[in-house]
């Protein structure tokens, strides 16, 4: 019996391991598809800092008790975009990598 627990133990948590590794994967997409959605629209309409303020406001406003969309957090996507797309060797990282991690890259 012994053995049984310790093998539903291991599947419990290599499950939750995984799912952990697609929510960042999901988590550092969105944060890319943010910061090009900035970087392209200042290139295309010249958006500056009110309209990221006015963003990030917005996102906070509709998305309550989410964090992450402060005025500060949304330059960062932008700087993370432009970054990583500058670099075919970094592109692939974008989703295989935690936050904390691209901060530090």
């Amino acid at each position: 019996m012994r053995t049984a627990l310790i093998d539903v133990m291991q599947r419990v948590r290599a499950a939750q391991y995984r799912a952990l590794q697609q929510v960042n994967r999901e988590q550092m997409q969105l944060y890319w598809d943010l910061g090009q959605l900035i970087a392209e629209r200042q290139q295309q309409y010249g958006w500056g800092k009110s309209i990221v303020e006015t963003l990030a406001r917005d996102l906070q406003t509709e998305f309550v008790g989410m964090s992450g969309f402060s005025v500060q957090n949304l330059w960062y996507m932008r700087q993370f975009h432009l970054e990583y797309s500058a670099s075919e060797v970094l592109q692939p990282l974008v989703g295989e990598t935690s936050g904390a991690k691209h901060l530090l890259i």
